[in-house]
C-alpha cells in the first residue's frame, strides 16, 4: 500500500513508460511537473523516437536534464505533417509559456502607412492593426517613430493631406500645414482632384521604391519652371527634391538587390540573446528593432533562431525572404510553414558574402551592442534592488515591486494605477488601471480609492494565484504617502490574511522637496537615504512612473467622459452613426429635438432606427 504523502515519481523513468502508447506519428509534446505545469513544448518528426531520447538517462545538456528530472507526466497530439506540427508547437508556446522553452515575449502588431481610397483627395496616415479600410497599405515599419518620421518626410515632398475627412470636410481656410508647406490645401480647392491623385501616385511610387523616377522627373519639372520664369514653383519643387533625398539619406540601408525581405541577426552572451530584425520592403530600410526572448544557459543559435522565427511570424505576414545571421534547425520545415502561411514561396537564406552578408554583419553588430547595453542595464537594477533591500531590511532583492497611485479632480473620473518594477526595469505588460466604483466614497477620498484598488488587486491575486507559484505576488508594496496611508493599507491587507508583504510609504519631506523624502513602514520608525544615494533616485523613477501612468490614465478617462453624449446611450448607434447624427444636426441636444422625418433623413440612419432615437429622447421627457 502506497504512502499518501508519498512524493510523485519524476525524471526519465517516467518517460520511458510513455513508449508503450505512443508510435512515430509526427506530432507535439508536453512535459509536465507532478503539479501539472507545463514545462516544455516540443515537436517531432516522429513521436516515439524523440521520447525514446529523452528516456535515455545520460547525454544531455544541463538545461535538458533539469527539464526532465522534473517531469511527472507528457501529453501529445499527433498532427498529420511536421509541418502543422511546427505551427502547433509554436501556437502552444506563446499559450503556454513553458518554463524550458525559448519564448518571444514580445508580441506587439507593426505599424504601416495607409493611403485611403474612399475619398477624391486620398489621406495619409499611420496606420496600426486590422487592414480594414480601404486603400493602400505600406509596411510594417518597425515602429510608429519609423512610420512618423517617413510621413513627416512624405508630406514635404508631396503635400499629402493627414487631416481626417471630417476635418477636411469642415475647413473653410487653409489650416497650418499648408502654411508650413506640408499640405497642398485640397480641403479649399489650392489643388485640383486630377493634379493631387498624381502627387498621390507620386508617393505610392516612392512607397513601392520607384525614388530615383520621381526624383529625375521633378528635376526635370524643376528645370522647365525655370526656363519658364516660374521661380517660386521652381523653388517649390527644389524642396520637394531635396526633402526626397532626406528621406533617402535618414534611411541609412538601401539595398539595391534586395527588394523584400527580414534581415534577421541573433547574438547570445552569458545566457542571454538579442535578435536584431531589419525591415527591408521596396529596397528601402523601413526600420529595426531588437527583441530579448527567454533562453536558458546552454541553449545553441539553431534552437533560438528557429523559436523567434515561429513565434514571430505566428501572428505576422512573413515577406518573400528571410535572411539570417545564422542556420536553424528545420529550415525546409520552417520554410514550409510560412509559404503556406503567405500564399507563396519564402526563402530562407543565410548568406556568406556579398549585399546580403553586409546586411547581416550591420544587423548583428545592432544585436552585439544592444545586448551590452541590456547587460549592463540588467546589472545596474540587479546592484538597486539588492540597495532596496539593504535600506529597507528585506530578507532578498525584491523581483516585484508594485507602485501604486491614484488621480482625479475634485473626486470626478477617480482611477487608481498599478506599475511593476523588477529585474528587466518597468514591466510595463504588468501596468493596471483601476476605475473606482465606489458609490459610497466622498470626492477626494485618498484612502478610500487606495482601499478599494488593494482590495480589488488582492482579491483577485487570492482567487488566481493562491499558492504565490505563478509570479504575480509582489515582494514589496511602495505607497504613495507617510505613516496614515502605510497603516491603512496595513490593516487592509490583514483582512486578507496577507501580513508577509513589505510595504513602504513614500512621503515627501521638509518644504516637500524632491531628495528629501521621507519613508514609513509598520512598527518602524520614520527613516530616510542619503541626498545623493542611488536607490533614493530610484525610488524616485518609480513613484514618478506610477504618477505618469495613474494622470495619464485619469486624463483619457476625463476625455472620453467630456466626449461622450446622450447618443452613446440610444442601442443601435455607434460610432460611424453618432457622428453622421452629430454632423447633420451639429448637436446630441438637437438630435433630442429633431422631428421624426428630419431623424429618416440623415444618412446611414434607417427607419427603425430614426424611430428608436426619437422614441429614446422623447421617452426620456
Amino acid at each position: 500500500m502506497s504512502d499518501a504523502n508519498e512524493k510523485p515519481k519524476t525524471g526519465h523513468e517516467v518517460i520511458q513508460s510513455y513508449l508503450k502508447t505512443i508510435d512515430g506519428s509526427p506530432g507535439v509534446y508536453r512535459m509536465l511537473d507532478s503539479e501539472s505545469r507545463v514545462l516544455y513544448v516540443g515537436k517531432a518528426r516522429n513521436l516515439r523516437a524523440r521520447v525514446s531520447n529523452y528516456a535515455r538517462p545520460s547525454g544531455h545538456s544541463g538545461r535538458i536534464a533539469r527539464m526532465i528530472s522534473n517531469t511527472a507526466s507528457m501529453m501529445f497530439l499527433t498532427t498529420k505533417t511536421e509541418t502543422e506540427a511546427l505551427l502547433l508547437e509554436q501556437n502552444l508556446i506563446k499559450q503556454l509559456k513553458p518554463k524550458f522553452n525559448v519564448l518571444l515575449r514580445d508580441d506587439k502588431s507593426f505599424p504601416n502607412i495607409l493611403v485611403t481610397a474612399t475619398h477624391d483627395y486620398p489621406q495619409i496616415k499611420k496606420h496600426r492593426g486590422a487592414k480594414k479600410e480601404k486603400g493602400n497599405y505600406y509596411g510594417p515599419f518597425a515602429s510608429a517613430g519609423a512610420v512618423n518620421r517617413t510621413l513627416n518626410q512624405l508630406q514635404r515632398v508631396f503635400l499629402l493631406r493627414d487631416c481626417s475627412d471630417a476635418m477636411f470636410e469642415s475647413r473653410s481656410r487653409p489650416c497650418l500645414q499648408h502654411q508650413i508647406k506640408r499640405c497642398s490645401a485640397p480641403c479649399v480647392g489650392k489643388i485640383s482632384p486630377e493634379e493631387y491623385r498624381k502627387t498621390v501616385q507620386d508617393a505610392e511610387r516612392f512607397l513601392n521604391g520607384k525614388s530615383t523616377d520621381i526624383q529625375g522627373r521633378l528635376a526635370t519639372e524643376m528645370a522647365e519652371a525655370s526656363e519658364a520664369m516660374e521661380f517660386e514653383r521652381a523653388a517649390a519643387l527644389r524642396d520637394r527634391i531635396k526633402a526626397l533625398t532626406q528621406v533617402q539619406t535618414a534611411q541609412g540601408i538601401n539595398p539595391q538587390g534586395v527588394a523584400e525581405a527580414d534581415i534577421i541577426a541573433l547574438h547570445l552572451d552569458q545566457g542571454q540573446a538579442c535578435v536584431q530584425v531589419f525591415f527591408i520592403r521596396a529596397n528601402q530600410n523601413w526600420g529595426n528593432r531588437d527583441y530579448y526572448p527567454r533562453v536558458g544557459p546552454d541553449v545553441d543559435a539553431a534552437e533560438v533562431l528557429e523559436a523567434f522565427i515561429g513565434q514571430f511570424y505566428d501572428t505576422r505576414e512573413p515577406p518573400r525572404q528571410l535572411i539570417l545571421s545564422n542556420d536553424i534547425e528545420s529550415p525546409d520545415l520552417m520554410v514550409e510553414a510560412l509559404s503556406g502561411k503567405l500564399g507563396r514561396k519564402v526563402d530562407i537564406v543565410v548568406p556568406k558574402r556579398g549585399e546580403k552578408a553586409e546586411l547581416v554583419d550591420g544587423a548583428l553588430r545592432n544585436a552585439r551592442e544592444s545586448l551590452a547595453r541590456k547587460l549592463a542595464e540588467t546589472a545596474t537594477q540587479t546592484n538597486l534592488l539588492k540597495g532596496i533591500a539593504d535600506a529597507f531590511d528585506l530578507p532578498a532583492p525584491p523581483q516585484r515591486i508594485e507602485v501604486y497611485d491614484n488621480s482625479h479632480i475634485q473626486g470626478t473620473n477617480a482611477v487608481g494605477g498599478m506599475i511593476v518594477a523588477g529585474p528587466d526595469g518597468m514591466m510595463k505588460n504588468q501596468y493596471r488601471k483601476f476605475n473606482i466604483r465606489g458609490d459610497d466614497l466622498t470626492p477626494g477620498d485618498d484612502f478610500g480609492m487606495m482601499k478599494e484598488v488593494l482590495t480589488r488587486r488582492f482579491k483577485r491575486l487570492l482567487k488566481e494565484d493562491p499558492d504565490r507559484k505563478l509570479g504575480m505576488w509582489p515582494d514589496l508594496l511602495l505607497i504613495d504617502g507617510g505613516a496614515g496611508q502605510v497603516s491603512a493599507v496595513a490593516s487592509i491587507m490583514r483582512e486578507y490574511g496577507v501580513e508577509d508583504i513589505p510595504m513602504v510609504g513614500v512621503a515627501k519631506g521638509v518644504d516637500r522637496d524632491a531628495g528629501k523624502e521621507e519613508f514609513y513602514r509598520v512598527g518602524k520608525r520614520p527613516m530616510a537615504l542619503r541626498h545623493n544615494d542611488p536607490v533614493l533616485y530610484f525610488i524616485q523613477r518609480l513613484r514618478d512612473e506610477a504618477h505618469r501612468f495613474a494622470i495619464g490614465t485619469h486624463r483619457a478617462k476625463r476625455a472620453k467622459a467630456v466626449g461622450a453624449t446622450p447618443l452613446d446611450d440610444v442601442p443601435g448607434v455607434g460610432a460611424a452613426r453618432k457622428r453622421a447624427l452629430l454632423a447633420h444636426f451639429g448637436s446630441a441636444k438637437a438630435v433630442g429635438r429633431a422631428n421624426l422625418s428630419d431623424l429618416k433623413a440623415v444618412d446611414g440612419v434607417s427607419v427603425a432606427l430614426a424611430e428608436r432615437i426619437y422614441a429614446f429622447f422623447h421617452e426620456r421627457g
